[in-house]
């Protein structure tokens, strides 16, 4: 569903409007959860803007893109739907400009990381490289490929010292653990970005996301945060399979959009940058503490059901605290905090017509 969001009177965003204006946008993942928040969100720009912005969306299944995106209504006319999986995915697929592209697919599951770990990691890596060879011959003005906050690793070996990571510091990845294949994945996407810049041109730039929720979440989402979400609809219990000791970085689903945007048209080409709310950085305990107390009203508790092997796929342990400096010095403010993001998840969870938990 169309949803709008820019402020009027928000200087950096009116600018990325003006520069995205009448312009082809190929967005992958646009059936997922942030593709589909900045399809939504370009779209609107043509109604309150008059933007004449096209979108460009290759799909692997074009049954449910027809449901997300329905050709007859007037809204969705300026989408085109290409079925093409991204490892198949050649400039001949594509007979149309492409002025940008935003590059949001990515397997997100940790239980498919643990049961096909190659498969995930082809996914990133091999997709990511044609999605660069398709800006390169498509002589594209900007790219945005979203990574996450996952590729430091493991920066500070366990110690919580305060310490604002930035974009420059990474840590350690274990290559013996079929987990590592999402953040080393990700870790040699971004090199085909920057690689893909240096040796031939391509403008593109490294959105790093901390954990995003808010609007749009879905209740069949499995993630921790969504499973939070849906104790709270559910009246249970809140069950922790780890200790909850790792250093959760949150973002707000529409400022992550933003701050998308706004890296695509105001980033420096080969760079990085933390997608990040300074201020929603907490353990994965305190959140589900904040999420019983202040949202459930202490309707319900946090139990621990630890089990003695990783069979849930969960990351690491790792107490980094991101820094947003650098994205901040574009233009880019947070608007909203974790229990504002917990209670716009769980209102948009219980629309009617969403699927069931």
């Amino acid at each position: 569903m169309i949803k709008f969001s820019i402020k009027v009177d928000d200087r950096s965003m009116k600018n990325v409007i003006g520069k995205l204006a009448g312009s082809n946008i190929l967005i992958t993942g646009a059936t997922g959860f942030i593709g589909g928040l900045l399809a939504d969100e370009l779209l609107s720009w043509n109604k309150e803007y008059h933007a004449g912005i096209r979108l460009v969306l290759p799909v692997r299944n074009m049954r449910k893109a027809k449901e997300r995106y329905p050709e007859d209504k007037d809204e969705y006319k300026p989408v085109t739907l290409v079925e093409v999986s991204l490892e198949e995915l050649k400039p001949d697929k594509l007979d149309m400009p492409v002025d940008y592209i935003i590059h949001c697919a990515s397997a997100t599951a940790s239980a498919q990381m643990i049961s096909d770990p190659v498969g995930v990691a082809d996914g990133i890596v091999l997709g990511t490289k044609n999605v660069l060879e398709l800006a390169r011959i498509k002589k594209i003005k900007s790219m945005a490929y979203l990574s996450s906050m996952e590729v430091y690793g493991t920066v500070n070996h366990g110690k919580d010292d305060g310490r604002l990571i930035d974009e420059s510091t990474l840590g350690d990845l274990n290559i013996f653990s079929a987990r590592s294949c999402y953040p080393l994945g990700k870790r040699m996407a971004e090199h085909y970005c920057h690689i893909y810049f240096k040796q031939y041109g391509v403008p593109v730039k490294i959105a790093r996301l901390a954990q995003v929720f808010g609007y749009g979440v879905r209740r069949s989402d499995g993630r921790v945060f969504a499973q939070f979400a849906k104790a709270v609809i559910n009246n249970e219990d809140i069950v922790l399979h780890t200790p909850g000791l790792s250093m959760g970085n949150y973002c707000e689903s529409m400022d992550a959009v933003n701050a998308i945007l706004l890296i695509l048209v105001k980033g420096q080409n080969g760079e990085a940058y933390n997608v990040t709310n300074e201020e929603n950085t907490m353990t994965i305990r305190d959140m589900a503490d904040l999420v019983a107390d202040k949202i459930a009203s202490g309707k319900i508790k946090v139990v621990y059901d630890i089990p003695k092997d990783n069979i849930y796929g969960y990351a690491a342990d790792t107490n980094i605290r991101l820094s947003s400096e650098k994205l901040r010095n574009l233009g880019w403010k947070p608007t909203k905090n974790l229990e504002e993001m917990y209670r716009d998840m769980i209102a948009y969870m219980c629309r009617d017509g969403n699927s069931g938990p």
